[in-house]
């Protein structure tokens, strides 16, 4: 349910406070530290996040050249990267400016990839985005 909220109003601010995508600096990249592309693992599954070029900050705080992470899990990139990203199962906010988690995934293939927003969740012009990955968890 919070989840819902938390979406609903991401959404409704979008539309209210439409602005511009906040610039990422040249040559700025995510990536993802582990597990590595093509890795075997047992769940819960230890990512870590690396970022080049930028810094992190918390949601709602604006610091030029940062912002946090989110992770894309078994889904692509929103393609509409004007709007913030909606926080659901597929797409984990960092907002406290964390740089690594765990997840708990089922056996089986799944991909990864790092998406950093703004303070205000929305991607960076042009977007800060990992390669995807691809892990499988096995029993």
């Amino acid at each position: 349910m919070r989840t819902l909220i938390l979406t609903a109003l991401l959404a409704v601010a979008s539309l209210v406070f439409a602005q511009e995508r906040t610039a990422a600096p040249a040559g700025a990249e995510a990536y993802i530290i582990s597990p590595q592309d093509g890795a075997k693992v047992h769940s819960p599954v230890r990512v870590q996040f690396g970022l080049k070029g930028m810094g992190i900050a918390p949601a709602g705080v604006k610091f030029d050249n940062s912002g946090h992470h989110h992770l894309l899990v078994d889904t692509d990139a929103p393609t509409d990267l004007s709007a913030p990203l909606p926080a659901t199962d597929k797409i984990v906010h960092f907002g406290k400016g964390q740089t690594e988690t765990t997840l708990t995934l089922t056996p089986g293939k799944h991909t990864l990839q790092l998406l950093l927003g703004d303070q205000n969740h929305i991607p960076h012009d042009p977007p800060v985005l990992s390669k995807k990955i691809t892990i499988t968890v096995v029993k």
